[in-house]
């Protein structure tokens, strides 16, 4: 997984899937990480309209441009629905933070002939990738 994990990392449009205003949240936590590191990254939250002065978008559909890469930072079930999204709207990465995933997101994910990454947190993995 470690070639994947370089991979992903080495694309620099992302989507985070959960991104949340709230500091305390792993939702905004890894948001924050991704742009610090000089990633484009467009937060995706229904609930909200912005984070720290951007434009949070509603959903997949509503970005500017595709991501390279989706970051998943929901609910396992609404995690499934969304990587059916993502394979609809041709996003072949995808990264499942810890307790964001399934077994069926994952296998979804794989006959959908996506890359996947999951129970990695990309945080932990960008400071390992970063040194």
């Amino acid at each position: 997984m470690g070639d994947l994990i370089k991979e992903m990392l080495d694309k620099k449009v992302w989507a985070v899937l959960g991104a949340s205003t709230n500091p305390d949240k792993f939702g905004y936590k890894i948001y924050k990480t991704l742009k610090e590191n000089g990633y484009t990254v467009y937060p995706v939250n229904s609930r909200a309209e912005e984070i720290d002065g951007d434009k949070c978008y509603p959903d997949l559909n509503s970005l500017p441009e595709k991501p390279q890469v989706v970051n998943f930072v929901i609910p396992p079930a609404m995690t499934e629905k969304e990587v059916e999204k993502c394979k609809g709207l041709g996003i072949e990465n995808l990264w499942i933070q810890p307790g964001a995933g399934s077994p069926k997101a994952v296998r979804l994910a794989q006959e959908g002939n996506m890359k996947v990454i999951y129970n990695k947190c990309v945080m932990v993995e960008l400071g390992k990738y970063s040194k």
